[in-house]
């Protein structure tokens, strides 16, 4: 269940005398945050206890000997969290009629001439066939395979394609590593969209593969603006890599999520667009 924090687990991040704790005090309030929302980002840590990256890393770091945290990338996740991924294969169909609708949603925002970053989620292939089937004239940048193969096989398209090479996953038809990164950040974007592993209760995105995780977080930088595409689905998943919180993009889009999953998501701070509301939920 994805519920705000508040009323489940309030931690200080000063003592009663107003100075900040002293580690071995933050680093037990780490872990009561760890155990109560699954994954803790370092940004999440240092803004909650007002520490460098460095302490926030170092705290993590601390955790994980102790046995109560596993570090990853960006962030810690509780040991016993599962690493299961599908492949793109598999994903691709799943909740498919879901994820067309978050295309429609998502492509209604793109502007002519945009320069857009595609994750290498089943949910913005959906999101790029939507883009090939209006003819859009945008350049589009990605690590996805599917993606790639879907623009490169259209007859003089007129999408402009900057392919992010790297290190295939096989399992995901996406490339990683650090010439992806390098790429990645070689280029600017008006707006990224992306899908998730998971998220936690506390609004952490998640990726089951931490290279994944890794490229996701330079897109992110690398954009103007960054909306999520999420369906219900993802607040009962959970990958073991943190990526961001909720509160750093510009939007979600959301769909098959129920009032207080919503108010949670909003609870960060964040805009949430419901595209199964006729209404559009605001």
């Amino acid at each position: 269940m994805f519920a705000p924090l508040e009323g489940r687990c309030v931690i200080a991040a000063e003592g009663s005398s107003g100075r900040p704790l002293l580690a071995e005090a933050r680093r037990f309030a780490i872990a009561e945050l760890l155990r109560a929302a699954g994954a803790v980002s370092v940004t999440e840590v240092e803004n909650r206890f007002g520490v460098s990256p460095m302490t926030a890393r170092r705290d993590l770091m601390a955790l994980e000997k102790q046995g109560v945290a596993r570090r990853t990338h960006g962030g810690a996740v509780l040991p016993s969290m599962s690493a299961k991924e599908d492949s793109f294969a598999k994903r691709v169909n799943l909740a498919a009629e879901a994820k067309g609708r978050l295309a429609d949603a998502a492509v209604a925002m793109i502007a002519p001439e945009e320069t857009i970053v595609l994750d290498s989620s089943s949910t913005t292939y959906f999101l790029a066939q939507r883009i090939v089937d209006r003819g859009l004239a945008v350049t589009i940048i990605t690590n996805s395979l599917p993606i790639m193969d879907l623009i490169a096989g259209v007859e003089s398209p007129p999408i402009n394609l900057v392919a992010v090479g790297g290190t295939l996953r096989r399992l995901t038809g996406s490339f990683v590593g650090p010439y992806a990164v390098e790429t990645v950040r070689g280029h600017f974007a008006d707006r990224m969209f992306m899908s998730v592993k998971g998220l936690t209760p506390n609004g952490i995105m998640t990726d089951a593969d931490e290279l994944e995780a890794e490229l996701k977080r330079t897109m992110l930088a690398q954009s103007q603006e960054s909306v999520l595409l999420v369906d219900g689905s993802k607040l009962s998943a959970r990958g073991q890599n943190a990526i961001a919180s909720v509160n750093e993009l510009g939007c979600v889009l959301a769909e098959g999520l129920g009032d207080s999953e919503i108010d949670a998501l909003r609870a960060t701070g964040v805009t949430v667009r419901r595209v199964d509301d006729p209404a559009g939920g605001g």
